[in-house]
């Protein structure tokens, strides 16, 4: 990996400038709108991404409401998890930044002295993007364009190597999918469990007047308001 680097032949080290190049010609607040939206911008908009998509499949609630929250509980799990399978990767290739093997590059972000191989923003990003797909198609779609959208950042930034990005966007693919039956396995009977429950089953299932109605008929000593119409007309 290291002697890919070093070559300024190949194609990753040539996108590379290419993509980076913009940043040198861009406006300096361009770049400094880029370095936020790279660093911090994308992944907070996957959060509130998510958290829609939350409010959307319980609002929606029907019979499906279950397994999609229990599908968005394993997406920010699953993130966590590829990132800790990135720890020994990186430390196995030990892939410099571009920025210590190439000159001339725009380097929007100071202080990365870790390794280059795999991003984790990349991989976080897809990981959670490919986790909506799975709860939700329209959601996961926006988030599978953010996660693109932030390795195009990266690279823009100085801070990956394209192939970085390609590695993390495949890390975080191969994390949550092949989890995915498991978890999610797990994890519903759990959501089904809680959206019966009186206290936190809003979390997955927006409540209902008939549900409160039939939730009070269930307790001892409750009166519906059937039975109160009765005894007034009595």
């Amino acid at each position: 990996m290291a002697v890919l680097a070093e070559s300024g032949s190949n194609p990753d080290v040539d996108l590379l400038y290419d993509i980076n190049g913009l940043a040198k010609d861009a406006p300096h607040w361009f770049d400094r709108v880029m370095e936020f939206v790279g660093e911090y911008g994308l992944l907070l908009a996957m959060v509130l991404l998510i958290l829609w998509c939350w409010w959307s499949v319980r609002r929606r609630g029907g019979a499906d409401a279950a397994p999609s929250v229990a599908a968005l509980v394993w997406t920010p799990l699953a993130a966590g998890l590829a990132v800790l399978v990135n720890v020994p990767i990186r430390g196995f290739v030990e892939r410099p930044r571009p920025f210590v093997d190439h000159q001339g590059l725009d380097v929007l972000v100071s202080g990365k002295t870790d390794f280059s191989f795999v991003s984790d923003h990349a991989t976080i990003t897809m990981a959670l993007g490919v986790g909506l797909f799975v709860a939700h198609r329209r959601f996961g779609l926006a988030g599978i364009g953010l996660a693109l959208l932030e390795g195009f950042c990266r690279v823009y930034m100085g801070v990956h190597y394209p192939t970085d990005v390609v590695g993390g966007f495949a890390l975080g693919t191969a994390v949550v999918l092949l989890l995915s039956p498991p978890a999610t396995a797990l994890l519903t009977p759990l959501m089904r469990a809680v959206e019966r429950s009186p206290r936190a089953g809003w979390l997955v299932r927006r409540r209902s007047a008939a549900d409160s109605g039939r939730d009070n008929a269930l307790l001892p000593g409750a009166r519906t308001l059937e039975t109160e119409e009765r005894d007034l007309a009595a």
